[in-house]
């Protein structure tokens, strides 16, 4: 079963809150709601998320103030933020927003059919990287454990085709999502996403062939996860 992904909602308003599910309910991902900036930070101690949609307007630590904590943490920092605000202060207020680390900056009331296509973007660029992230588990547990003892040479073999299998899948995926962001002029934040995760996925396949039967010798390196 593919494990959900998680996608933080940050708003002091719970109508805004329900409106923002309702939209986003059509992805089938696991929605987290946070009505403060302070309970979003709380959330993002324990759990991944894909993409945070964070309301600027809040009382107390508001939108730009809390993208600021985000940022700083390295477990947080690279997670992308879509701001939602109801005002609109003309360009100084976007680029502070973008100046923030947000990755988009979405006036209410929004499109509900944009809204949700570009959070999906991100969705399957987190998917993508979490199935990249267990690729790259095993191969390092087959380059760990390897070749230990007799009647063993048969498992490295068969666990190195099921890999190179299962990336092929994903690089298949991959591509296609990049395709589709070319077709549609998506976020350049979003190509830029879908670049790094093909640099990481061609990492993972050099690696992969350097272990083949005469590949030649030395242990190939793994592409960083980060």
């Amino acid at each position: 079963m593919v494990q959900k992904a998680k996608i933080l909602l940050v708003d002091d308003r719970p109508e805004n809150l329900l409106a923002l599910e309702a939209i986003l309910s059509a992805l089938d991902q696991t929605l987290v709601r946070a009505s403060s900036g302070e309970e979003a930070l709380k959330a993002l101690l324990t759990d991944d998320f894909a993409v945070i949609l964070l309301d600027v307007q809040m009382p107390g630590m508001d939108g730009f103030e809390t993208a600021a904590h985000i940022k700083r943490r390295e477990r947080t920092r690279d997670i992308p933020i879509i701001f939602l605000t109801a005002i609109n202060h003309g360009p100084h207020h976007t680029f502070r927003g973008y100046a923030a680390g947000a990755v988009d900056y979405i006036s209410k009331p929004f499109d509900p059919w944009v809204l949700r296509a570009k959070v999906s973007v991100f969705v399957e660029l987190y998917m993508k990287n979490c199935q990249l992230r267990e690729q790259a588990a095993l191969l390092r547990l087959q380059l760990e454990g390897g070749g230990h003892g007799a009647g063993e040479t048969k498992e490295p073999a068969g666990l190195l085709a099921e890999l190179s299998a299962r990336l092929a899948a994903v690089e298949e995926q991959a591509e296609a999502l990049s395709k589709q962001l070319d077709d549609e002029s998506a976020d350049a934040a979003a190509v830029a996403t879908a670049a790094h995760l093909e640099r990481k996925l061609t990492g993972l396949r050099r690696a992969l062939d350097a272990l083949e039967p005469g590949a030649g010798a030395g242990s190939p390196t793994l592409p960083s996860q980060s």
